[in-house]
């Protein structure tokens, strides 16, 4: 695929305190050199902010797009079908997806973009913890040990891993497994799920993760934030 476009789709539920970094973040990535000549567009969409997101991703340059359904799912699909009204359509449409809470590094969108090029229909990356609470000692150590437990001592690693933070997808194979599912959580897991079980190019790559945040509050329940809450809780001298 010669992805002629790039669409950063970003949910965001009460995230004024975070999202600011993330954007800026998007931006530095889009100004990647080999991304010179490809037009890459960011869409932000509010679901039931009552705090200043929408006006911090206003003023990072972001499209942005409010909405009250408080399902994560809900929103992705609606910040892609968003992109692909400003980008004309599907063909040559690559879909980037990532968090309010998470901060791309500079490369992220000339990796996915040259994965596109190599013709893979999705790319399912790794994420990293920015900063651990230091409340709980040992989570890190803890949280690292269950998430590289199936890690080869060589070779590449073909995780299990699958993060809404760090997620790619052709525009095309995305529209034909029926987008993100309206899932209140795993829709990320929902669509990678479709897109193996149809027989899309998949790549799991761990050469390009991005950090997310530690918060044991998350956002969304049942999801990263919750396991790292649960790793903590069994941590807990009361345990």
């Amino acid at each position: 695929m010669k992805a002629r476009s790039l669409a950063v789709l970003v949910p965001a539920h009460d995230e004024e305190e975070l999202l600011p970094r993330a954007l800026d973040a998007i931006r530095a990535a889009a100004r990647h050199p080999a991304l010179r000549r490809v037009r890459v567009v960011t869409v932000v969409t509010a679901d039931a902010c009552r705090d200043g997101t929408v006006a911090a991703a206003a003023r990072a340059g972001a499209d942005v797009v409010e909405v009250t359904c408080r399902n994560v799912g809900l929103a992705r699909a609606t910040a892609a079908g968003r992109a692909l009204e400003l980008l004309d359509g599907p063909e040559g449409v690559w879909l980037a997806s990532t968090d309010a809470d998470s901060v791309v590094p500079p490369h992220w969108l000339a990796f996915q973009h040259a994965r596109a090029t190599e013709c893979w229909d999705a790319v399912v990356g790794t994420v990293t913890v920015a900063q651990w609470p230091r409340r709980v000692p040992g989570l890190a150590a803890r949280h690292q040990a269950h998430y590289v437990a199936s890690r080869p001592a060589h070779g590449p690693w073909h995780h299990p891993h699958v993060h809404g933070a760090n997620l790619g997808v052709a525009a095309d194979a995305y529209l034909a497994v029926g987008g993100f599912p309206a899932l209140p959580v795993s829709e990320d897991h929902g669509l990678v799920h479709a897109l193996d079980a149809r027989g899309h190019r998949v790549l799991r790559t761990a050469d390009c993760p991005v950090a997310t945040s530690g918060r044991l509050a998350p956002r969304a329940r049942g999801g990263f934030g919750d396991h790292l809450a649960g790793l903590a809780r069994q941590e807990s001298p009361a345990h």
